[in-house]
């Protein structure tokens, strides 16, 4: 499990938004790396549509963390992050 928090405050006093490995992947292939919708689908094995809801609902959720101050919590798989 990984998580993304506001700095200098302990998680235990944090609320969480959680998001899934599905949606993370949603939002670095089409924000991150700029992928066409259709082939960013295609490479998650999903309809275009039911990309664009995951897509949405991941958006939505990194949006409320960052202006609500609450820890974003990712789960569901592992997560390899590439520091750059």
């Amino acid at each position: 499990m990984t998580y993304y928090k506001p700095r200098g405050i302990p998680l235990r006093y944090l609320r969480e938004v959680k998001l899934s490995v599905d949606e993370l992947e949603a939002i670095r292939s089409a924000d991150y790396q700029g992928v066409e919708q259709i082939k960013a689908a295609k490479k998650m094995k999903v309809s275009q549509s039911t990309f664009q809801r995951i897509l949405t609902s991941a958006r939505k959720k990194v949006s409320e963390g960052l202006v609500e101050g609450k820890a974003i919590r990712i789960e569901g798989g592992r997560v390899k992050m590439i520091r750059g």
